[in-house]
């Protein structure tokens, strides 16, 4: 593990950086697959994803990390191949799919052969923050099902080969999720949504489903069961992003370092003036507590216990998004008239950094189920004997 770190440390600093794309780019195609053919090389490829479709099979609770130093480049992970979509849909299909479909979907997906995208954010009033919304349908046929909806904000449609949907299956209860090509016939990719982050191509385009065919082969897991499916995805998934910006503060961190040591202002190094170091400490306090709480919700996610994964990482999502803009913003206060140029990419990152308090759930959104499930536990816990401390004593 320690021998991991170091390597994707390295390879990242030496490899990826001098590759990055230019001021408000994204990566070519062909640059990034010779970067991940580096990376193979390299023996740093998918330390997520499973040995025997080709990763290096780290366990979760080793990941973050190996995100953190793949995440120090904004186009890092995507050169491991554990960027988001990709590697909550690999988690998913590794713990879900069949084995006949991990063959036809998780492996070229770890070898990085195809690309995939998560198909569930509607436009209004479709499902968004509240998934119970979801109006894109799936009807039983003969063989199959008929998807029927729209989606927008589809990470990596425009590049990928395929997609795991979710939709209303009224016929048996819920959701269900299916996976199809996105070159089926009855798909439409686009049009195109324009978000302020761009280092990593495939945008958020709308994908349109009029009468897509799905053989019964194609359904993830047990029709109907499409929620809590989604919740095996979700909480590492929002970690896993949680890891890589931490990697990508740090980063605008230490430039913000380099700076305070080597810039003279007043007479003085800008590290021994006492406004420069309050911006420092409150970074150094973001960092260290974003990353403790990475790690106990990893731990609640390993052990099983899907309510505290739930609730941890809604926490750590919620702080995390937050706490790395803050960080990355210092850095960019810290850096002065450089800090706003192309000259350093600090404000590219916090373009990059910013649509994470939106995606995989505002912070409004994970804030009002925090205090829900807050209420209800401690309500849970006085119905079970605990005293009740409101009680105003005459």
């Amino acid at each position: 593990m320690t021998d991991l770190v170091a390597r994707t440390r390295a390879f990242v600093r030496e490899v990826v950086m001098p590759a990055e794309p230019g001021w408000g780019e994204s990566i070519a195609s062909d640059a990034l697959e010779r970067l991940r053919d580096a990376a193979r090389d390299a023996g740093v490829y998918a330390p997520h994803a499973p040995v025997e479709y080709g990763g290096l099979g780290l366990p979760i609770t080793q990941w973050s990390r190996v995100f953190q130093e793949a995440g120090y480049s904004p186009v890092g992970a995507a050169a491991l191949g554990c960027m988001a979509p990709d590697e909550g849909n690999m988690r998913l299909l590794e713990l879900v799919a069949d084995d006949d479909q991990k063959e036809r979907w998780l492996a070229p997906l770890v070898r990085g052969e195809q690309r995939s995208s998560f198909a569930m954010t509607e436009p209004h009033p479709g499902a968004g923050s509240d998934p119970a919304a979801l109006a894109t349908a799936a009807r039983r046929v003969d063989g199959g099902w008929i998807i029927e909806g729209r989606k927008r904000f589809i990470s990596g449609a425009e590049t990928a080969d395929f997609a795991i949907v979710m939709a209303r299956t009224d016929e048996v209860g819920g959701a269900t999720m299916l996976l199809t090509r996105l070159d089926a016939p009855g798909i439409t990719v686009g049009p195109s949504i324009r978000t302020i982050e761009s280092a990593i191509g495939g945008g958020h385009p709308y994908v349109t489903f009029d009468g897509c065919f799905v053989p019964d082969a194609d359904v993830l897991g047990e029709p109907g069961a499409g929620f809590r499916y989604a919740q095996v995805r979700l909480a590492p998934a929002r970690l896993t992003h949680c890891m890589r910006w931490l990697g990508l503060a740090r980063r605008a961190h230490d430039t913000a370092l380099d700076r305070a040591n080597g810039r003279e202002l007043f007479g003085e190094r800008l590290r021994d003036l006492g406004v420069a170091q309050a911006l420092i400490a409150d970074s150094e306090i973001d960092l260290a507590t974003s990353d403790a709480m990475i790690d106990a919700a990893v731990a609640a996610v390993d052990s099983g216990d899907t309510r505290a994964a739930s609730t941890l990482s809604s926490i750590a999502k919620v702080h995390c998004s937050e706490a790395v803009f803050r960080v990355i913003d210092r850095a960019v206060q810290l850096c002065g008239g450089d800090g706003v140029s192309s000259g350093l990419p600090l404000i590219q990152f916090l373009n990059e950094v910013r649509p994470f308090r939106i995606y995989d759930g505002s912070s409004e959104s994970h804030r009002w189920a925090i205090a829900r499930r807050a209420a209800s536990a401690r309500e849970r816990a006085v119905q079970a004997g605990a005293p009740r401390l409101d009680v105003v004593t005459p």
